[in-house]
């Protein structure tokens, strides 16, 4: 049986709700992070930033130990691992040592998704996306970012159920490619999500996330 993933929503506060880091103690992200979002314009950074401090703190909380002595370590397919990068897999360690999680974030109109899988058995990775049916609704979607048979399940969908299953496909998908670490190096238009065991739908309103949305989690199989 895959591992059963902790999930955690908050709103990031620039939409009326709450930054999760706000009137706690200040979270310091490491110097690749801060670079990044040193390059970004003001609101993409506010955002970036807090999704960010959002996820130190919850691999934090989730294994007791201070935010503080973390050093970020994330991991790219095609770039390695290490404190220098601030893209790919979500990493942490903790006095050299990696910490035991498999961690996945994801944000969307104003709201952040995280999740982890605790003591992960060796080989297993996760992903998760939250995705919006309010910007799925441009021409072209489906035949840049659906198969054939993605498409063909739609067909005859029009209005709010369309978009609801556009974007429950692109939850799907995102999961899937950020759980592989592939992410968009993959064309989503050949990848076909319609029935795959390791992703699983977000009930609405899971994990606290407003009803509007559609969300999903892939886990790989251990030793994959």
């Amino acid at each position: 049986m895959a591992p059963v993933p902790v999930l955690r929503s908050w709103s990031l506060g620039l939409q009326g709700g709450q930054d999760p880091t706000a009137g706690r103690q200040s979270i310091v992200l490491g110097p690749a992070e801060l670079a990044r979002a040193a390059a970004l314009a003001p609101g993409p950074r506010a955002v970036f930033v807090a999704g960010r401090r959002a996820l130190r703190r919850f691999a934090a909380e989730l294994l007791d130990v201070p935010a503080s002595d973390l050093t970020t370590h994330f991991s790219c397919p095609r770039c390695g691992s290490g404190p220098e990068l601030s893209h790919g897999r979500p990493g942490y360690t903790l006095r050299g040592e990696p910490l035991p999680l498999a961690l996945s974030l994801s944000r969307s109109s104003g709201w952040i998704l995280l999740g982890a899988v605790v003591d992960p058995p060796a080989g297993v990775t996760m992903g998760l996306d939250l995705a919006d049916p309010s910007g799925m609704a441009f021409e072209g979607f489906d035949g840049v970012a659906l198969t054939a048979a993605e498409r063909a399940a739609l067909a005859g969908m029009a209005g709010p159920l369309l978009l609801q299953a556009r974007a429950r496909l692109w939850a799907r998908k995102e999961a899937w490619l950020k759980m592989t670490g592939d992410g968009l190096a993959t064309a989503p238009d050949t990848l076909d999500v319609l029935s795959r065991p390791e992703i699983r739908d977000l009930a609405a309103g899971e994990a606290g996330l407003p009803l509007k949305f559609r969300a999903a989690v892939a886990v790989s199989r251990g030793g994959s």
